[in-house]
């Protein structure tokens, strides 16, 4: 197998972890601030929903989650999936377990604006939605970035976990192009790649953080 072969291959799972990145972010990131909502309401019942809801996808492993939601509609529903199902059942678990992160994480970062601040708006005759877009919202998204970031990290490593429903992205590529040519180049080929995507993002999320320091914490 020659080189141009390997980058070829390679080039071709890069671009499928690329999507499963970028479609995970898409999803889980705004869901997230839903799931958020609903663990705070005041409705005894819907924040309990959501808390068994978190409480499962943090709790069990991601992997064990896919192969649910690959596996599930056939042995639990007798349904049979197209094989365009593979792509979106990583899609939809990655994003369902991404949003119960994002979720606390969002939660955490309103639970620690000061009362104070609410009041305060109130006093001033904002409206309670210009109250959490102008000044509680900035202040949320300045205090959480920094976890925020550790969770879009991890999921740049968490896409090789595709691999357990057999969907080909990066990493499955590079372990079936080292066993067919007898080396570890492809996979090293796949870290490197990992660690300059990673680099990138630390980078993008410290520049955003930046930008949002005028905001007083």
């Amino acid at each position: 197998m020659d080189i141009a072969t390997i980058l070829l291959e390679l080039g071709r799972g890069m671009l499928t972890t690329l999507q499963i990145f970028a479609l995970t972010l898409l999803f889980s990131l705004p869901l997230g601030f839903l799931v958020c909502f609903g663990r705070m309401s005041r409705n005894p019942v819907l924040s309990w929903i959501i808390r068994i809801y978190i409480a499962i996808m943090r709790g069990t492993p991601l992997m064990l989650q896919l192969i649910v939601i690959y596996f599930g509609p056939y042995y639990i529903f007798g349904l049979s999936t197209s094989p365009a199902y593979r792509g979106i059942a990583v899609i939809i678990a990655f994003s369902l377990n991404y949003a119960a992160y994002f979720a606390e994480i969002y939660r955490s970062g309103f639970g620690s604006i000061p009362k104070g601040q609410y009041e305060a708006a109130e006093v001033l005759g904002y409206s309670r939605t210009r109250t959490f877009f102008a000044i509680i919202l900035p202040q949320v998204f300045k205090r959480i970035l920094p976890a925020v970031t550790n969770e879009v990290i991890t999921l740049v490593k968490d896409t090789s976990l595709s691999f357990s429903i057999a969907y080909a992205e990066m990493f499955t590529e590079a372990k079936a192009l080292s066993a067919a040519v007898h080396n570890v180049g492809p996979l090293m080929a796949a870290g490197l790649f990992y660690f300059v995507f990673n680099f990138l993002v630390a980078y993008v999320m410290e520049l955003i953080e930046k930008k949002m320091s005028y905001y007083s914490i």
